[in-house]
């Protein structure tokens, strides 16, 4: 069975899509067969993978999850495939407008679930790439992955953010979807240089680390992941001997 990881956390600017992305194109560098869901409005991921303008797209994930209420036939309809070898399920502004154009359909919440379901043992793994916020599309995530991931940047008010994130993927796992777990804590956008930086994953150990796995990569912080990103590229293929690719590449070996 593919293994499903939603990529989440309700505080923006902390890593999140850069990891979707580096973690499904190193996983697809490790073999594996890979299919990436944009679920952010934003469509960051669609665009940093280098598939194009995500508003010019006429069919995104809004558009699959609507077809799939109405029970249309949608195949792989909309999955677009990287340069990188990953497939990507794009995302755009549309997605805003679901919280409202779902709000009457009965099982909203698993709507995903249903979409994901349909393809069975073709992929290896199923990474989605959450929107920063916990509404409908975030819990649609929750309810059919197998995992959670938290990538967490090394910063005092993100640390404190994570309690919220962790009561709202609880109240899933026992309203919606018992197996759900957590993957782990990702520490992201590290100085190594300063004691604060530290003292911060001395902190996330303390709070977190009795009850959730955390990586023991750290993601570096570096102007070449966002250069990369902009020029619609991961990491591997931009700046492959940089210590953040090296940071990620270490990171997938933790996850496979």
């Amino acid at each position: 069975m593919s293994k499903i990881i939603a990529i989440a956390n309700q505080k923006g600017g902390v890593g999140k899509t850069t990891t979707a992305i580096n973690l499904s194109v190193g996983l697809a560098l490790n073999g594996k067969k890979v299919l990436v869901i944009d679920a952010d409005a934003q469509g960051s991921l669609t665009a940093s993978l280098g598939l194009g303008e995500p508003n010019e797209m006429k069919y995104t994930l809004a558009n699959i999850m609507v077809d799939v209420t109405e029970e249309k036939n949608i195949g792989k309809n909309g999955i677009l495939t990287s340069d990188e070898g990953v497939d990507v399920v794009p995302a755009n502004l549309n997605i805003s407008s679901l919280e409202v154009q779902l709000v009457n359909v009965i099982g909203r919440e698993s709507i995903l679930k249903q979409y994901v379901s349909s393809f069975g043992n073709e992929y290896d793994y199923i990474i989605i790439d959450c929107s920063p916020s916990l509404g409908i599309i975030t819990v649609n995530a929750l309810a059919c992955a197998d995992s959670v991931l938290i990538p967490v940047q090394a910063a005092y008010l993100p640390i404190k953010g994570l309690q919220d994130l962790i009561s709202t993927i609880g109240k899933v796992k026992r309203q919606l979807n018992p197996t759900l777990d957590f993957e782990g804590i990702l520490i992201t956008m590290v100085d190594n240089r300063t004691n604060y930086a530290k003292d911060i994953i001395k902190m996330l150990h303390d709070e977190y680390g009795q009850h959730i796995r955390i990586f023991d990569t750290v993601i570096p912080r570096s102007v070449r992941q966002e250069e990369s990103s902009a020029d619609g590229r991961s990491i591997y293929e931009y700046a492959k001997k940089s210590k953040v690719a090296q940071s990620y590449e270490a990171f997938v070996k933790e996850i496979i």
